[in-house]
């Protein structure tokens, strides 16, 4: 059943299970947002933002996951079993992994063409800056693509694959989702928090520019408002995924952003092993 246009009978209630937890927002600011993904010359800050706290609720989601969609609340959730034994071996991953996701997002958004084009795994415990590619939890609120970066990203990616008639796929409507997955135990620390996209004013979205060695992309940062309406699926497992669309080249009222950020979870034991997850960026190609 597809996750994306289903047919939403029950709305979502906020008379759900939650925690209270602090997010970290960007504070407004006059000039661009620049953010480094790596320590640049002596003298630049890594970010010219600064972030500030809100405590805010963040709603059990797991007995409405039925009622979520890509097109309404820009993220939704689904159980699929894979059939990867070992996320860090990067072979199986694109062998066994990228197949299994392809043919997901076909079921789940009934796009006619899906091209992944990127991942990361996450574990704070494992992570080497320079020396390795995992990365440790995003804990800023943001969303990996703007209404131009988009466009760019897909550009870059599509010409590096060899796929051929990008123009003429871009003037489809696409999407960039991201694939989230739990890869080791239940995830208690620094499990993910999802910003219902419909309670995301336009003007609560910052694009920022995101400097790598090579170039220089651009994210959106996410200043605080009372409206919004945060959601987290607790003790994820590996047979369970999460969609988080990041981007949508329709402009016609359907959800285009999906805030999203890792929290402390204030029920998580002292004791938790580090969140351990896996997320693909891909892009969905629907044929009207």
């Amino acid at each position: 059943m597809s996750l994306n246009n289903q047919v939403l009978d029950k709305p979502i209630s906020a008379k759900l299970p939650y925690v209270e937890a602090n997010l970290s927002y960007l504070v407004p600011m006059a000039e661009k947002p620049v953010n480094y993904t790596y320590e640049p010359a002596p003298g630049i800050p890594r970010t010219n933002a600064t972030y500030q706290t809100h405590k805010l609720p963040i709603y059990n989601a797991r007995s409405i996951s039925e009622n979520i969609s890509l097109d309404r609340e820009g993220f939704a959730f689904t159980g699929h079993n894979t059939n990867v034994r070992n996320f860090y071996d990067e072979d199986e991953v694109r062998r066994v992994y990228y197949p299994e996701a392809e043919q997901l997002l076909k079921e789940v958004t009934g796009a006619t063409k899906v091209v992944i084009f990127d991942h990361t795994l996450r574990n704070a415990s494992q992570s080497k800056p320079g020396e390795n590619n995992i990365k440790e939890p995003a804990k800023r609120v943001h969303n990996d693509f703007t209404a131009k970066s988009g466009y760019t990203r897909a550009h870059l990616e599509l010409a590096a694959q060899g796929i051929d008639d990008i123009d003429a796929l871009l003037k489809q409507r696409f999407a960039i989702i991201n694939v989230w997955r739990g890869i080791a135990t239940p995830i208690q620390e620094s499990p993910l928090a999802l910003c219902d996209a419909q309670s995301i004013a336009p003007t609560d979205i910052v694009a920022g520019d995101l400097v790598y060695r090579d170039r220089v992309g651009e994210t959106y940062g996410v200043t605080y408002n009372a409206n919004h309406k945060w959601f987290y699926f607790p003790q994820m497992h590996r047979d369970e995924a999460l969609f988080i669309k990041c981007f949508d080249s329709a402009e016609d009222g359907r959800a285009r952003f999906a805030g999203h950020t890792a929290f402390e979870d204030p029920t998580s034991p002292a004791n938790a092993p580090p969140r351990e997850s896996i997320e693909l960026r891909t892009f969905v190609f629907y044929s009207a």
